[in-house]
């Protein structure tokens, strides 16, 4: 049995999931034969698909180092997936050991792992719960034994929405997590989108999986991000977000790659440090100024 109650007989290896086609992708070993099935016919439908989770795990860290540097000291990760290192807390406590984090994922077996290998400590919780019931994520026991709501929090929901259908409501579901953070906190997002190729193909391969995939264009990924004001460059392809050193890749080599990354900070109205009310509860503050510039950069609080 788990740290959270499961049995192991209670993790689905029957059908494929999207975290252990990602590890697989990524060349982990944490995946079973039906996930690298999947992941071969995803790799022949869109070729290209190795290509952009390592940009999309290079983005993640990348985003995580300026979050960090830019003083947040707590970090809610939705959707997590099976450890891969660097890891998050890694990668964060290289600028800043005190950092506190929460790893949330609905998978068992993503859960298990996690345990085992992350050794969480009095500053890092792992947690078995869904992105699709926001409200219990932030109202976690083992979320709030280590993340702070009065406090800046970094939101981490990277490769995450486009396993939401449009039923689901992930709008609302990114609505409510914003209302949990206070002003200064971040929103760390990446999403899969059809705008370069038609990838039908590879939507195809998740019809059996865990979760489908739910490509959505930038119009339709710009409006999580309602109470935020993007960072430069704004919503961008993840190797084009504030790349390293390392020049990305040329644009003909990255025209098919299939995911978009971008980072918000969420400012308190009038220039005054706002907070907006958890989720659940009503606002004590400010709410999020709504309306903001998505293509400027501007301070915490601008008005």
């Amino acid at each position: 049995m788990t740290q959270n109650g499961f049995r192991a007989e209670e993790i689905d290896t029957s059908r494929p999931h999207p975290a252990r086609i990602y590890d697989y992708l990524l060349g982990g070993k944490d995946n079973y034969q039906v996930d690298r099935e999947a992941g071969d016919q995803l790799a022949y439908a869109a070729p290209e698909v190795r290509i952009g989770v390592r940009a999309n795990r290079a983005f993640l860290q990348r985003a995580v180092r300026h979050v960090v540097g830019s003083g947040v000291r707590q970090i809610l990760d939705i959707g997590t997936g099976l450890p891969t290192s660097p890891n998050v807390h890694e990668t964060a406590q290289e600028i800043a050991p005190d950092i506190r984090i929460a790893y949330v994922d609905n998978d068992p077996i993503v859960n298990t792992y996690a345990n085992a290998l992350l050794s969480p400590s009095g500053a890092t919780s792992i947690v078995l719960a869904d992105v699709r019931d926001p409200r219990a994520v932030v109202e976690h026991p083992d979320v709030r034994r280590v993340i702070d709501f009065d406090q800046p929090v970094a939101l981490l929901l990277v490769a995450i929405l486009h396993f939401l259908t449009d039923a689901e409501q992930p709008e609302q579901v990114v609505a409510t997590l914003r209302d949990a953070l206070p002003a200064g906190s971040f929103l760390v997002l990446s999403h899969a989108t059809g705008d370069f190729a038609d990838r039908s193909d590879a939507q195809a391969v998740y019809k059996n999986a865990t979760a489908t995939l739910n490509l959505r264009s930038k119009a339709g990924v710009e409006r999580f991000f309602d109470g935020f004001e993007l960072i430069e460059p704004g919503l961008a392809q993840v190797p084009f977000w504030r790349p390293d050193a390392t020049p990305p890749p040329k644009s003909r080599e990255i025209g098919f790659l299939w995911r978009r990354g971008a980072q918000d900070r969420l400012s308190g109205r009038v220039g005054r440090a706002g907070r907006a009310g958890r989720a659940g509860l009503p606002a004590r503050g400010p709410r999020p100024g709504r309306g903001a510039d998505t293509a400027a950069v501007a301070p915490p609080g601008r008005g």
